[in-house]
């Protein structure tokens, strides 16, 4: 399956497009899952938070004033946010780096594949949790799946083209479906709040926060059925056919020759991710809270209004529940012009990485702006939560800010592949993308909504403190890229 350095490339074969497909959904429900917990977090937690204060309250352990805490910017939602935010992230970076040694030893294909329905399957049954602690444990799974798979599937795709122009198309394209995940992300929780009503009752409530869990089983439908199709990585499985595939060896990666490409590409990668997770991923509740943005609001009490102008009998928990879905529906719609600006930032990369050589003028196109465009755009946004026009701007804000931050990820998956050897190329990815970005880069959603937290809650907080959080990331970011390695070679480093 392997080409020359000249040329197009290889022939696509039925089974190439097979693996760019599996690939393809992989990398789509990668961001689909990570993405979905800015989406339901609000609703999650209000709607757990009331069994385990009755439990609490019933073993005397709390006031039944307590729930008051689990509202946004109260001390106990802080706390669950920023654990449901980070405790997954650590989880899946721990045992993502597992994963990548396991895709060294084991092979691509195996690894890939028991990721996807792990994430999958741990994805719908977070629909049917009775409590925080479900959720977080659920959530947990769901990061550890996703954080293995990308590491394979990246590999996979690498080995599977030696034609340097053809392995970055592949990897660009395949890459720019992560976006495509994040607009069905945004567009399935505007559906599920949308019709929540309509889908069939879980616990006897209509929660269209579980109906978006739920929908994450999707991708192991069509693994199921090509998975039986798929061959292994073409260089992994002639080294380990001929007898000559070196044991992976984590310690590796600290020696000599890896040792400033492990440290610089781990930390770049944490300062991407940071960018997103420290203010972009916060924007559903900077706009979605209760006394978020003022347009936002407005539709949630419309929502109200017309429940009981039809003649419905509503409790204060229903108003509230209707309300938070009707919010939760215009966020998403404002969510998804950051996923259009990233699909068009993955694809503008797509292109970048084949027509220029250096990496980092490839990371600079996109890494320079959005250091200064990021926290400049969620500082305007903070003071313009009562400005009703804002509303347009900020969708436009955000979809220039989408395709900035998202192109980085695709930059980390086209170049860590080249910088690591066959033997150690899960193991690489692995720690730079599981360590660096999952944890140390999902690290910056802690840091927000600790530094945001406040009494009453103040979204425009959020917003200034997401912009001073994404700010240093990216300037971390853009220092770090002086020490950033160019490859040697055009051709991947197969041992």
């Amino acid at each position: 399956m392997s080409s020359s350095g000249g040329g197009d490339g290889v022939r696509m074969t039925t089974t190439h497009w097979l693996i760019c497909i599996i690939a393809s959904i992989g990398f789509a429900f990668d961001i689909y899952e990570l993405l979905m917990l800015p989406l339901i977090i609000k609703p999650a937690i209000s709607a757990l938070s009331g069994p385990l204060v009755d439990e609490l309250v019933a073993g005397g352990m709390a006031k039944p004033e307590a729930l008051a805490s689990y509202a946004p910017g109260g001390a106990n939602y802080v706390a669950w946010a920023r654990t449901l935010f980070f405790l997954p992230a650590i989880a899946g970076g721990v045992f993502g780096l597992l994963g990548g040694y396991l895709t060294d030893l084991l092979g691509r294909r195996r690894v890939l594949t028991g990721s996807i329905l792990l994430y999958a399957f741990s994805a719908f049954a977070a629909g049917f949790s009775t409590n925080l602690y479900q959720l977080l444990l659920f959530r947990c799974l769901v990061f550890i799946g996703v954080c293995v798979e990308f590491v394979a599937a990246v590999a996979w795709l690498a080995e599977l083209f030696d034609n340097p122009k053809q392995r970055e198309k592949v990897l660009g394209f395949t890459q720019a479906f992560s976006s495509i995940g994040g607009l069905l992300v945004g567009w399935a929780n505007y559906l599920a709040a949308q019709n929540a009503n309509l889908l069939p009752a879980i616990y006897e409530q209509h929660e269209a926060w579980r109906y978006t869990l739920i929908s994450g089983v999707v991708p192991a439908l069509p693994l199921i059925l090509i998975r039986p199709f798929l061959p292994e990585s073409p260089a992994w499985k002639a080294k380990r056919d001929s007898g000559k595939l070196r044991r992976p060896n984590p310690l590796e990666l600290f020696g000599p020759g890896l040792v400033r490409t492990t440290i610089v590409t781990t930390l770049m990668f944490a300062a991407s991710y940071g960018i997103a997770f420290g203010a972009i991923q916060q924007l559903p509740q900077i706009l979605g809270a209760p006394n978020g943005h003022v347009e936002i609001r407005k539709v949630g009490e419309e929502a109200v209004a017309a429940k009981i102008k039809a003649g419905g009998q509503l409790n204060e928990g229903q108003k509230k529940g209707i309300a938070g879905n009707a919010r939760d529906q215009a966020v998403a719609e404002v969510t998804i012009w950051q996923e259009i600006g990233g699909l068009v930032g993955r694809i503008a990369f797509a292109f970048v990485a084949i027509y220029l050589l250096s990496t980092r003028s490839q990371l600079w196109l996109f890494q320079i702006p959005a250091l200064i465009f990021v926290p400049l755009l969620f500082w305007w946004i903070s003071t313009s939560l009562e400005n009703a026009e804002s509303l347009t701007w900020i969708k436009l804000g955000i979809f220039v800010a989408g395709f900035f931050t998202v192109a980085q990820f695709s930059f980390w998956g086209n170049y860590i592949p080249r910088v690591f050897p066959l033997h150690l190329r899960g193991t690489g990815e692995s720690f730079a993308a599981n360590i660096g970005g999952r944890i140390l880069g999902t690290a910056a959603a802690w840091l927000t909504l600790t530094f945001s937290a406040s009494t009453p809650p103040s979204p425009g907080r959020i917003a200034i403190v997401g912009a001073i959080v994404a700010g240093a990331y990216c300037l971390a970011g853009v220092l770090l890229s002086f020490w950033l390695k160019q490859p040697a070679a055009e051709h991947l480093e197969n041992d």
